[in-house]
């Protein structure tokens, strides 16, 4: 008896830590989006108001309060995501096919070259892209932006839809092909609706990439190209109300996607990665 009290207790603190962790910053992040005024020692804000909201969305120009409308930053987030998610996507699904069924020589070597953005520091790769971007005239350029982002993003596309074609049989494949199916027809209509729930799942993984990527847009697109996570980073040193705001703004999309992607994420695909 006392042991099963012990373990509702340990179970008990566990969720409160949890709890804690999770929420504890989302709150906060909303208590600062409202605070008119919120100063030291007091616990919860002085005064509360939608006033950086309504600055930060637009609806009303207040100079006395230090915030700035988000929409253009929002427009420019939203097309280079967009159009770096398709790209990337375009590149991605055949360079996966290949990766999953064809016999290629240093096949792992291939799949982990699309982690090297990831396993080494951002800040060195792009200082060395920098240059060469702007030897090309796409430095401080939106396409410049788009390219960087598609480099970043190439990792999720390429692995996540290498998996989805894994995890289809290739029995699959070759009973369409017995019958007299092209490999055009096998490919577009038995592979693609197999695996279109994983190429989603990795689109939905590279959009919120694109939207959230901040050092590569901040090196090649300073200081004519401006996103979201830029005004983040510009707000956060001296504006924590505006700061809050854009912070929830970047995480509403991204939880929503990552919800979805919950949804028609088949655990299957996990077995595939990386075989």
């Amino acid at each position: 008896m006392g042991i099963k009290w012990y373990r509702i207790v340990l179970k008990a603190l566990g969720i409160a830590l949890i709890a804690f962790m999770v929420f504890g910053p989302l709150s906060s992040l909303v208590l600062w989006s409202i605070a008119i005024k919120w100063y030291w020692p007091h616990v919860l804000p002085q005064e509360v108001g939608l006033a950086y909201w309504k600055q930060a969305l637009g609806l009303q120009r207040d100079w006395a309060i230090a915030a700035v409308s988000i929409w253009d930053a929002f427009k420019a987030s939203i097309i280079i995501a967009c159009i770096a998610t398709g790209i990337t996507m375009v590149v991605s699904i055949p360079a996966a096919y290949a990766l999953a069924r064809l016999r290629l020589p240093l096949k792992v070597l291939f799949l982990l070259l699309f982690l090297m953005p990831k396993v080494f520091p951002q800040q060195p790769i792009f200082v060395n892209l920098l240059p060469i971007f702007t030897r090309w005239g796409l430095a401080g350029t939106v396409q410049g932006v788009i390219l960087v982002h598609i480099l970043v993003c190439l990792l999720f596309g390429v692995w996540i839809s290498t998996s989805a074609f894994k995890a289809i049989p290739e029995s699959l494949e070759e009973a369409a092909r017995s019958v007299g199916a092209t490999a055009w027809q096998t490919f577009w209509r038995i592979l693609m609706p197999l695996a279109m729930p994983g190429l989603v799942v990795s689109a939905i993984f590279v959009l919120v990439t694109s939207l959230t990527e901040f050092t590569g847009t901040f090196f090649i697109g300073l200081p004519f190209v401006t996103t979201l996570p830029m005004l983040l980073y510009s707000a956060s040193g001296y504006n924590m109300q505006f700061a809050s705001v854009l912070a929830i703004v970047l995480l509403v999309p991204s939880l929503l996607l990552m919800i979805l992607t919950e949804r028609i994420f088949r655990p299957e695909f996990l077995g595939a990665v990386g075989r």
